[in-house]
């Protein structure tokens, strides 16, 4: 449950890498959005399900409910986008996503990406809770180890730049060409 609890050593690494605005894919009950707020640096999370856009709103972070898929504001416009927490996995097909967020990005613009630490490729469906609460039904999701990250950013439009670790976990830069 980490993507519900506090800003960990790899959440930091991440953050020290953001270039503002910042829009965070699959931003849950708002931890990154808010850190990014503390920091000064202006981000919106996106998140389909109603109860964690309702924690991220109190605590302080933008969110708007919103399906990735569907319009976005500021849609080809964003300097950095997030996938961390393993929301590459979003809608269970990872080169879709990356698509999507090529889309997302402005010319030049930062996907910001976190692989399978245990270089798992697979799809399963999975439910998310916070506090107690269901944030939502289950839904289709994916793994991606670093490789087929990589893979699925080239067909996507995305350069593969820095790779880095960080408490134990893997990140990625993917840029839009």
């Amino acid at each position: 449950m980490r993507w519900a609890g506090p800003i960990d050593h790899g959440d930091a690494s991440v953050l020290e890498r953001c270039a503002g605005p910042v829009l965070d894919i699959g931003c849950g009950p708002g931890r990154l959005v808010r850190a990014l707020a503390d920091r000064g640096i202006a981000a919106l999370g996106v998140d389909l399900a109603v109860v964690a856009v309702r924690l991220a709103r109190e605590r302080g972070g933008p969110a708007l409910l919103r399906d990735v898929f569907a319009r976005v504001p500021g849609e080809g416009r964003w300097p950095t986008a997030l996938l961390v927490d393993g929301n590459v996995g979003i809608g269970a097909d990872v080169g879709r996503l990356l698509r999507r967020a090529a889309a997302l990005l402005a010319p030049g613009g930062r996907l910001l990406a976190e692989a399978d630490p245990h270089h798992r490729d697979e799809t399963l469906t999975v439910g998310f809770h916070a506090g107690g609460q269901p944030l939502g039904p289950p839904v289709a999701w994916a793994r991606a180890s670093l490789q087929t990250l990589h893979r699925r950013a080239a067909d996507a439009g995305l350069s593969s730049g820095e790779t880095w670790t960080a408490g134990g976990r893997i990140f990625t830069v993917l840029s839009r060409r």
